[in-house]
């Protein structure tokens, strides 16, 4: 009687690891599949330069981070770049109007390169001709769509953003 119930439990609890198997691979399947989605999806924008960089946070050469909340972003599409980020940092040089960022700025001249990473994401690089205070913005881009962009500026101190990509969509014509 005894091996018979051994026997019962052994069944149910070899059926029971079985099944936790095959529902742990299907939720990695499930998984890896969903992360190739997003990063066919970023590399879409990516190569078609159609997305917005949204920062969530500031990190400037002080040291301290600083959470945003507002609707800052980095807009990049073939023919312009749109920059209204915030700025927190020791400037070298006194701008001519105080009450302009020099990180609010359009651009229709700018140079852009897209290189892949080695272990997945993208590295890229733009250097806008027509903004005499911006030298250069590195965006760094995971296959998530998660990334970090640094700002070198020609009169103040580097300041770097933690944030993430999103779909830049065409704005609907009324």
């Amino acid at each position: 009687m005894k091996s018979k119930i051994f026997q019962v439990m052994l069944f149910t609890g070899l059926i029971t690891t079985g099944l936790t198997t095959t529902i742990s691979a299907q939720q990695k399947e499930t998984r890896a599949a969903k992360e190739a989605a997003k990063a066919a999806e970023v590399k879409g924008w990516i190569d078609a330069k159609q997305y917005v960089f949204v920062p969530q946070s500031a990190i400037p050469m002080g040291g301290r981070v600083v959470q945003l909340t507002g609707e800052f972003f980095l807009a990049v599409s073939p023919d312009s770049l749109v920059s209204y980020l915030p700025y927190y940092g020791r400037a070298y040089t006194a701008p001519i109007d105080p009450t302009k960022n020099s990180m609010d700025f359009k651009s229709k001249s700018f140079d852009y390169t897209s290189t892949p990473r080695k272990k997945g994401g993208w590295d890229i690089t733009i250097r806008p001709k027509d903004n005499r205070d911006v030298a250069t913005i590195n965006l760094t881009v995971g296959e998530s769509g998660y990334g970090t962009l640094q700002v070198t500026s020609n009169s103040k101190q580097p300041i770097s953003y933690n944030g993430v990509l999103r779909e830049k969509r065409a704005k609907s014509k009324k």
